[in-house]
Parts: structure tokens; C-alpha cells; sequence
């Protein structure tokens, strides 16, 4: 990239303020009313069959029940395409949508936040071969606010009303309010689509948004974390390794339950019961119902499997107690650094400032330019020569895009070389 392209960017790069002016209006209905919910064969193969028929882009959203069921399955499914219309699909009575995603299969499908939506819908067999994320393309294009109902006020100059995004979407029936809620959603979808491709294009990022949705689309589903039970909320109260080992064995039991139940964990057990018992490691059922968390509405069978949980905790050898800490697959976090590596310390103050600098030149979010754990990984173990070809190579392989390469290789290569390796 020449030095004139860089300014045009840099002097493009801030999106146009929603000029002052009328309130935004607010979008109250679906243009063509509230579909009927699609929970039925039948019903699923004529919305296959208007869809497939339809044209241009499809607007896709998905609805959970996150912390009222167990995992992140989706209890709704909303499409939109210009010549189809809008289709709310119910996944409890049609949980194959394969064929409705390969009646799409050859549109490019628009999101909001796709990275949350994409397992559940492709847990329903529906899987997108392009992809739009309006929510990426705000933070590239600068917004400071990229929420649906932000962008669709401060783009296109409406309204959504949000009040139902948190309610039990595994409800049956779904309440009007909510359907019409659901069905607004992806209303302007892809009208909010063509605004930020034209402000990329305007802005020189278009290019790299695709490369973004792209490297979206292409990615697999996500390997299970390893050791979850370690995530507990209040486990940095939690020293001990047989007090770990009892969170375990709490998590584990709960874990259990919720599934078989299909509830939120959080609702069969909070987390920080789990850490209240884990610390006081009680040894009756009489001293487990006294810690908060484990109150009168407790049964006492109830008690007796937490109990059990923590006394097969107190029962396990030391060589089977869990470790302190997981063993870290990458670099170790970036406050040890100054004491293990203290050049790979002043790479990295180097490297954040440069990239730091960059983006806001960019008018974008640190963390889209280039992830920080690249950054740490490359300051960590530099490539063996301080080229810019090298660093490229380097960054290339820790799955940077093309863009983020050609942005910051220069600068990183200048940073990396300005630190004596013998700091």
C-alpha cells in the first residue's frame, strides 16, 4: 500500500455522524405483519420453497434461552429475503433446517454478531457459505456503538424496540409481543447491510471486511474448553487444590443435572455456592445447609448430592487433586514477562503501542486490527530474522488475515527490531 492510499484511508476512516435532527422513527411493526410461527414439515417446505425462490441477500437471526436452558440451542430461527418475505421458524418442531439452509445455500446470509449465532443455527443444519456480519462491519467502519438497535438508529435512522432479548425464548407459545419483536429484527437486516458496504467502500476497508466474513464463514465449530469447571465465577477466592478438586466435583455434579433437566446450570446451583462449600469444605449435611446458597428451600436430598460431590473431593489421593493452574498452550501471561523474558517484555510494550497507534489512525478497534494474542505470541517467539517478509510469514501462520498483515507487518518488523535482544 503507497503512502497516498494509507492517508486516503486514514482520512476516511471516521463514519458520518447521524446528522441532528428528526427523532429516529421508531419501526413498530413488520412491513407485512407478524408471520405465523413455522413449526410444522408442511409449513417448514413451502418457507424452502419461497426462499430458495426469493433473490438477493437472506437476513438471518437466531433467538436462545440462554440462562433458562441447558446450552446454547436456538428456539427461533428469523429469515428475511426480498421476493420470500420474513419466516419465523420454530427449531423445537422442525429441528432439521438442512434443507432451508440449502435453499440459501447460494445467497449470502447477513448477521448481526455471526459468531454468536453460527453454532446454534448450525446445529440445526444450517451453515453459510458467505456471510455479512453488520456488527464487524460497524467496528471496521468506526462506530463506537455497533448493538442492532444502535447501528439501525445511527445508520438508517429507526428505532428498534429490545425489550425482549433476554426472555425465555424456549417458551411455548411464543407470546405476540415477542413474535413481532423477533420478526423486526432482521426487518432491515439487509438495508443496514447495503449502508455499511457502501460506507466500507467509502472508508477503503470494504476488502477487509470481506476477508473478515470470509475467515468467519470458513472457521469450525469451536474445540470444548478444556477444564470449564476452572471458569467458576469467585474461583480466585479458591487456593487449595483439594478446595479445587471440590469445585470440580460441585461443577461436575451440577453439570449433570442442568443437562438432564435442560435448565441453566446457574438455576440448579449458583457459583458461588459451588465456591462457598468448596472453601468451608463442610463434612454434615447440617453444615452445608448453613452456607449461603443452600438455604431452607433446599431438600435434603438435594444436600446429600452436593455433599457427596464434596466428600469425594476429601476422599481423592494428592496425586489425583487437580494442578493450580492449566499449563498455558501459548505464551505465559504478559505481567511474568518482564521477570522470565525482559527483551520479549519491551517487544511487546513496543508492539502494543505500535499497533495501538495504528488503529487509531484506523478509526477501528485495537483488538480487529490484530488480535492481541497474535501480538503475544509473535513478541514472545519472534521470527529468527527481523524482516518484514519474516514477521508476514509469521503472522500469516498465527492466522492473521491479509489485511491485518499488510497494516502491520511494517510497523511490528520496526518495533521487533528496535529492542536489543539483550535488554
Amino acid at each position: 500500500m503507497t503512502d497516498a492510499q494509507e492517508t486516503s484511508i486514514s482520512n476516511a476512516a471516521r463514519p458520518p455522524a447521524r446528522e441532528e435532527g428528526p427523532a429516529p422513527v421508531p419501526l413498530l411493526e413488520p412491513r407485512e405483519g407478524i408471520p405465523p410461527v413455522t413449526a410444522a414439515p408442511e409449513a417448514l417446505a413451502e418457507v424452502v420453497e419461497a426462499f430458495a425462490a426469493g433473490r438477493g441477500p437472506v437476513a438471518v437471526d437466531a433467538e436462545r434461552a440462554s440462562g433458562y436452558r441447558y446450552g446454547q440451542s436456538a428456539y427461533l430461527v428469523q429469515l428475511r429475503r426480498a421476493g420470500a418475505g420474513t419466516a419465523l421458524v420454530d427449531p423445537v418442531g422442525c429441528p432439521d433446517l438442512t434443507a432451508l439452509g440449502e435453499a440459501i445455500a447460494d445467497a449470502e446470509w447477513v448477521l448481526h454478531a455471526a459468531t454468536q449465532d453460527l453454532p446454534c443455527l448450525r446445529e440445526t443444519g444450517m451453515r453459510p457459505a458467505r456471510l455479512f456480519d453488520t456488527e464487524l462491519a460497524g467496528r471496521l467502519a468506526g462506530f463506537a456503538r455497533v448493538g442492532l438497535g444502535a447501528m439501525v438508529e445511527n445508520v438508517l435512522g429507526y428505532s428498534l424496540e429490545k425489550g425482549h432479548s433476554a426472555v425465555d425464548w424456549s417458551t411455548r407459545p411464543l407470546p405476540e409481543p415477542w413474535l413481532r419483536y423477533a420478526a423486526l429484527d432482521v426487518e432491515l437486516l439487509v438495508d443496514l447491510r447495503d449502508a455499511l458496504e457502501e460506507e466500507l467502500e467509502r472508508q477503503g476497508k470494504l476488502e477487509w471486511a470481506r476477508q473478515e466474513f470470509a475467515a468467519i464463514a470458513a472457521a469450525p465449530p469451536a474445540a470444548p474448553r478444556k477444564d470449564p469447571w476452572r471458569r467458576t465465577s469467585g474461583m480466585h477466592k479458591v487456593r487449595r487444590r483439594r478446595q479445587m478438586a471440590a469445585v470440580r466435583e460441585l461443577w461436575t455434579a451440577r453439570d449433570q443435572v442442568a443437562r438432564r433437566r435442560d435448565v441453566s446450570p446457574g438455576k440448579v446451583l449458583t457459583d458461588a455456592a459451588i465456591v462457598e462449600a468448596a472453601l468451608a469444605m463442610p463434612a454434615t449435611v447440617q453444615a452445608l445447609a448453613a452456607l449461603p446458597g443452600y438455604g431452607h428451600r433446599m431438600g435434603r436430598r438435594q444436600l446429600e448430592q452436593w455433599l457427596a460431590a464434596v466428600q469425594r473431593a476429601l476422599a481423592l489421593p494428592d496425586a489425583e487433586l487437580p494442578q493450580s493452574a492449566l499449563t498455558p498452550a501459548g505464551p505465559p501471561p504478559p505481567r511474568a514477562w518482564a521477570d522470565k523474558d525482559p527483551a520479549a517484555a519491551a517487544r511487546l510494550a513496543a508492539a502494543r503501542a505500535a499497533v495501538t497507534a495504528r488503529a487509531e489512525e484506523l478509526n477501528l478497534p485495537q483488538e480487529n486490527l490484530l488480535a492481541p494474542d497474535t501480538v503475544r505470541r509473535l513478541c514472545w517467539e519472534p521470527p529468527g530474522e527481523a524482516s518484514e517478509s519474516a514477521v508476514a510469514r509469521a503472522l500469516s501462520d498465527l492466522g492473521a488475515r491479509r489485511w491485518q498483515v499488510e497494516q502491520t507487518a511494517p510497523l511490528l518488523t520496526a518495533a521487533l527490531s528496535a529492542v536489543p535482544s539483550d535488554v
